[in-house]
Parts: C-alpha cells; structure tokens; sequence
C-alpha cells in the first residue's frame, strides 16, 4: 500500500470513528481542554463501560491519547489529537514553488487571485490568460483597489509564457480549464463566473468574493505543509 493509501486509510478510520454521536460528543468536550474518563462520563452522562469503549474506539484511531496525572499518578486524562482532526478536513497537497491563476483573457480573476494569494501565503503567485487581453478589465481594478490590492491595469500574459512545469496551475474560470494545454498540469479547477458579460462593480465583487473564499480555505492548507511533502506518516 503506498503513502497516498495509507493516508485514505487513516483518514477513513477517523471519520468511521467520529460516526457515533456518542464519540463525536466525546470530542467535542475534549475540544478545548483535557478530561479524565470519569469527567467524560459525567459531563456527557454515559455509563463507565460506553466510555471505555468509545475511548478505545478513539484512541485506536489516532484522536485521542492518554497521559498519567502529574498528581494523582493513579488517574490518566484525555486529550484531542488535533492533527488528526486536521488530517480528515483536507487531503494532502504536494507544495508548488509557484501557484499560476489562470483564466481566458487574464483580465480579471486572475489577476485578482494571484493580488489576494500573494496577501494570504508565503508561496510566489503570477497569472496567465489562455487568450489574454491587451489590458486589465477596469472594474477588476477598481474592485482590487477597494480591497487595498494593486493590479497593473497593462500587465497581461499568455500561459505559454509564465507557467513552468513546477508550477500548481489553478484554473479560475471553465473555458480556461477546458483549453489549458497538457503541459499546464498539475492544476486546480475553480469554476467562477466571468464578470465581465455583466460589466457591473456588483459582479466583479461576486467573483473577488468567490475568490477570496477558495484562496482562504487553500492557502493555510498550503502554508501548514512542509515544502515538497504531503503529509507525515
């Protein structure tokens, strides 16, 4: 079984365990401080022997381990394993040197993903067009500006001469994931609407909103990971 496998794996045992709502409370009341198994149970109001087993059940999955009380050697406390938590949100994600947004024209979501990724990470973002414009779209810039990001309304570019083979290539609208050449992998697809039919400040603002939110949910994903390694085993 290889390393992507083990981690499915270790990923499904801790859903499997975190099925029981009895469990699922168990983690919840250790969320945010250790308990001994007693306290669990009085606090969730389960008997002894329900405690013991969906404690074995944690424990065997990763989520839970025990430590001896530095007073009374006699009692053991609970405590959450959040790395485990962390590993059933999101699936490993190999670090890239460079993230490269792309979209069709590179006029607007593009450039307002590669302004708001160099906000958010540590990791080098540029952006590309599959059919750039001569110029960024106004609103695009306007909408940028708003938000305290600059984009050069003059600087567009073709895919052919920005992406490099290390690159994790994220494309930000469907025409350009449909028509991004072989050679552009590895790559994301997020399907944002394109503003620009509507020409409304309403519309960009929709898709810097759409962005931002998927850039949040990857960026920390990509930041907490050591460079060129999923995760540990």
């Amino acid at each position: 079984m290889n390393a992507e496998s083990n981690l499915l794996a270790v990923r499904a045992r801790v859903h499997a365990a975190l099925g029981d709502p009895s469990r699922l409370a168990i983690v919840d009341t250790l969320t945010l401080g250790d308990a001994s198994p007693g306290e669990v149970g009085e606090a969730l109001d389960m008997p002894t022997n329900l405690v013991a087993h969906h404690l074995k059940v944690l424990t065997e999955a990763g989520l839970v381990v025990r430590t001896r009380s530095e007073g009374d050697r006699r009692r053991t406390y609970l405590r959450l394993v959040p790395q485990a938590l962390a590993a059933i949100a999101t699936p490993a994600v190999p670090v890239p040197e460079r993230v490269v947004f792309v979209c069709t024209q590179n006029s607007a979501r593009s450039q307002l993903a590669a302004a708001l990724w160099q906000r958010r990470s540590r990791i080098p973002a540029a952006s590309a067009g599959t059919e750039p414009a001569t110029r960024v779209h106004p609103r695009a810039v306007r909408v940028a500006k708003a938000h305290g990001l600059h984009l050069d309304p003059r600087r567009t570019a073709h895919v052919s001469d920005v992406v490099r083979g290390d690159d994790l290539v994220i494309a930000v609208c469907d025409n350009a994931h449909e028509h991004l050449p072989d050679g552009s992998r590895p790559r994301l697809h997020w399907s944002v609407p394109d503003p620009a039919p509507h020409d409304t400040d309403a519309a960009f603002e929709a898709a810097y909103t759409e962005i931002e939110s998927r850039i949040g949910r990857l960026a920390p994903v990509l930041d907490r990971t050591p460079p060129h390694e999923g995760v540990e085993e």
